[in-house]
């Protein structure tokens, strides 16, 4: 696939993670069915007009302008929209004054319950290989409490199934 929805050769967008290419991929995937559905409608009119034998008319020229120009105002929007995903995305990455997101150090608010979720067990799986100890850990955790919400019993209970 020919990326040119934004050009990746440009500084702010040559090092962007995984996540931000398949954004770029997405988009890009819209744009390509944006300009193929301009080119069919393009083709269609051209067709009723040869049928018509007005294919050489001026309004075609301006009925081909005016698909491009709509066609260009779509990828424009979806360009925008990328961008700004693109943006969120590194700074959601990147950390806040704080320092980058880390759990518990400084945990992200900005990431949904589930995404937190994720976060925190990966925290507690990796912070010791005792799972009794894990679980106590877990349990004075007064962090979690707050910023798991209705998930902190379900990966008590994920946790604790790992001591029986």
């Amino acid at each position: 696939m020919t990326i040119d929805i934004i050009d990746l050769s440009d500084p702010a967008y040559q090092d962007l993670s995984s996540v931000q290419m398949a954004m770029v991929r997405a988009a890009q995937t819209k744009k390509n069915a944006i300009v193929a559905a301009c080119n069919a409608e393009k083709r269609k009119l051209f067709y009723f007009m040869l049928a018509n034998n007005t294919a050489r008319s001026n309004v075609r020229a301006f009925e081909e302008e005016r698909l491009d120009a709509e066609a260009e105002e779509e990828i424009a929007g979806v360009r925008e929209d990328l961008i700004s995903q693109l943006h969120f995305e590194s700074i959601a990455a990147e950390g806040n004054e704080a320092g980058p997101y880390r759990y518990p150090e400084n945990p992200n608010y900005a990431l949904s319950p589930p995404q937190r979720f994720l976060v925190v067990r990966n925290y507690y799986m990796e912070v010791t290989s005792d799972p009794a100890t894990r679980l106590q850990m877990y349990a004075m955790d007064t962090l979690a409490r707050a910023y798991l919400g209705e998930y902190y019993e379900t990966l008590y209970e994920l946790l604790a199934q790992y001591v029986n």
